[in-house]
């Protein structure tokens, strides 16, 4: 299952070469995971409410591309991993067409120790397991 947002990147975001700063991918990504859980019904506050958490344990991200204030990225997440407590979603952040940024991250659940977790089946959404 992939699921895509956008956004528009802002003037604040760029760096003194007037394209985005590298470390505000990881913010563009971290929105569309996000959003990605919400699309696939993962409950993301019951999660916590019960103890349990998300942790990004590896991020790693190629940039292809420098994108530029007012720049409308979309912005494309799927799975393409799954474990019993873990698993890899790939993520790109495109305009239009052309490639920006492409990154795999690995995501941990974790008990409310932060330890790694099996992860309870009221939480265990397909969406999770590539298809």
């Amino acid at each position: 299952m992939k699921t895509e947002c956008s956004l528009t990147v802002r003037t604040y975001e760029c760096d003194s070469y007037g394209h985005v700063n590298n470390a505000n991918y990881l913010n563009y990504l971290e929105h569309a995971r996000y959003e990605y859980l919400k699309t696939i019904g993962f409950d993301y506050n019951a999660a916590l409410a019960a103890g349990f958490g998300v942790y990004i344990a590896r991020i790693e991200i190629e940039y292809r591309r420098p994108a530029f204030t007012g720049d409308r990225l979309t912005l494309v997440s799927w799975p393409i991993k799954k474990g019993a407590a873990s698993g890899v979603i790939s993520q790109e952040i495109r305009r239009g067409e052309e490639l920006v940024a492409e990154a795999q991250v690995t995501w941990a659940f974790v008990d409310s120790r932060g330890v790694p977790a099996r992860i309870p089946p009221e939480f265990d959404r397909p969406g999770l397991r590539p298809e």
